[in-house]
């Protein structure tokens, strides 16, 4: 296996990937909150998880990907207060918290599928792992890590050592949101709930018994409980956007290594976020977001121009939106399509060379700006069309951009199919040549085309056939 160089977050450096366990990775995505739509700045997020892990297959490990799906527990105040997210949702359309939960899980694989991302190995939903959370919860308490309010058990952060090592920030700089008020009762301002008690007279939709009182689980220990449940001995790599660093991520590395007293996961990876126009982050709280349907499918974009402009960016560069940017994107992906049609319908072989410098960029922290200049390369190339195509169909393993059903397509319109293969052999020859501009070479292709008792016409999308 080559090796692979990832950014740690932890270290603030780049690695030599490692696995636990020899060829087997152990991979944890944080997954959506179910209470409304993805917007495409979470799915920016997706996105670079997905490079990851094909990355990692296309190096020969088997990946075990767990994904949790927080259904109950997130809360509009990231400091433990506020109302339920999918409360609040249910309210806000007329359902019930669960049915809230199944639409919007549902609406995020759809999603998930638009952008070919390939599924984890298993989705977990945090109503599903309770009684590990209140385990977990219990382990802590033994320990002594917890404390009881009035509105649920805490954990104590004050009782374990380099809380901030992951956010790398002054313990002082982590401080209570800004958009909620600040719970008197907790010891330190970065205190966490572990389990919140539902409010007297008042029942909720999601609740369950526990030793300490009726109630729901915090926000942060689904993660702990769901990874170490599915993950076991295999925690090798953690993922999210950029801000899960300084409260949701450090809070699962300080309640799971207090628990277990072992080390949580070994790599730590984020994306950066997606700026919307004026350089703010895109987000559900500020009312800005944009989904899959009212960004791309209502103005007639294909989902993967999104994927296609998101290799354009490394992961942990933010990424800028913007109409104009998508439809340029648009643009190069449809010629990236029309290039692979022009190569034929014979698949050669990879050519050792450019596979080598395809590896090269993408175990180089996930480069695909780089790995797109490869592919770019190997079209310019002199290599034979069936050794290019092959050579390319290879590279999607990891890029995901559809390009052996594409450029079926692409072929179809184009009517390559319905004519001879030599002479649709020679006038994807032909394209090939005007694209390198060697005008002779395309001159003659055309001339015996002709000769054969057909017409060429160039168009926008490659040429056509026809019959004299």
């Amino acid at each position: 296996m080559s090796k692979i160089y990832l950014y740690n977050t932890l270290t603030r450096q780049k690695e030599i990937f490692k696995p636990i366990k020899k060829g087997v990775v152990g991979l944890y995505t944080c997954g959506p909150t179910v209470y409304n739509f993805a917007h495409i700045g979470n799915l920016r997020t997706y996105l670079f998880e997905d490079f990851l892990k094909r990355t990692l297959e296309y190096n020969d490990y088997r990946v075990k990907h767990i994904m949790n799906v927080t259904d109950v527990g997130h809360l509009t105040g990231d400091m433990d207060m506020g109302e339920d997210k999918m409360e609040a949702g249910a309210k806000r359309e007329g359902k019930t918290a669960w049915e809230i939960a199944d639409f919007y899980e549902a609406a995020f694989k759809k999603d998930l599928a638009a952008l070919n991302i390939a599924s984890p190995s298993q989705y977990c939903r945090v109503t599903d792992n309770i009684p590990e959370q209140i385990a977990l919860i219990a382990q802590l308490e033994k320990k002594g890590f917890t404390y009881k309010t009035s509105d649920g058990i805490y954990f104590d952060t004050s009782k374990i050592k380099n809380y901030n090592k992951l956010s790398h920030l002054p313990l002082a700089t982590l401080k209570e949101g800004a958009r909620v008020e600040k719970n008197p009762e907790k010891k330190n301002p970065t205190d966490f709930a572990l389990w919140k008690f539902s409010s007297a007279g008042a029942k909720r939709q999601m609740e369950w018994k526990s030793p300490w009182g009726i109630g729901f689980p915090g926000w942060h220990i689904e993660c702990s409980a769901i990874s170490l449940k599915y993950l076991n001995k295999n925690l090798d790599i953690h993922c999210g956007g950029a801000d899960h660093i300084n409260i949701h991520h450090t809070n699962e590395i300080a309640q799971s290594e207090a628990a277990t007293g072992k080390k949580f996961f070994n790599y730590w990876m984020h994306g950066a976020f997606l700026n919307i126009p004026g350089g703010k982050k895109m987000a559900k709280s500020a009312d800005n977001f944009l989904t899959i349907n009212n960004a791309l499918t209502r103005k007639d974009l294909s989902p993967l121009v999104y994927r296609f402009a998101a290799c354009q960016v490394h992961y942990r560069k933010p990424m800028e939106y913007s109409e104009a940017g998508l439809k340029q994107a648009q643009q190069g992906l449809q010629k990236l399509w029309e290039q692979a049609a022009a190569l034929g319908a014979k698949i050669g072989k990879v050519d050792s060379d450019f596979k080598s410098k395809f590896l090269e960029a993408i175990n180089n922290d996930l480069n695909l700006p780089k790995a797109l200049a490869v592919l770019a390369a190997v079209f310019k190339s002199k290599l034979k069309l069936e050794d290019k195509l092959a050579t390319i169909l290879d590279f999607d393993k990891v890029l995901g951009l559809d390009l052996r059903a594409k450029r079926l397509e692409f072929q179809t319109i184009n009517k390559v199919e319905e004519y001879p293969a030599a002479i649709a052999q020679k006038a994807g020859l032909r394209d090939e040549a005007r694209r390198q501009k060697d005008w002779a070479q395309a001159d003659k292709l055309r001339l015996e085309i002709e000769a054969a008792g057909y017409l060429v016409e160039d168009t926008g999308n490659g040429s056509t056939l026809k019959k004299k």
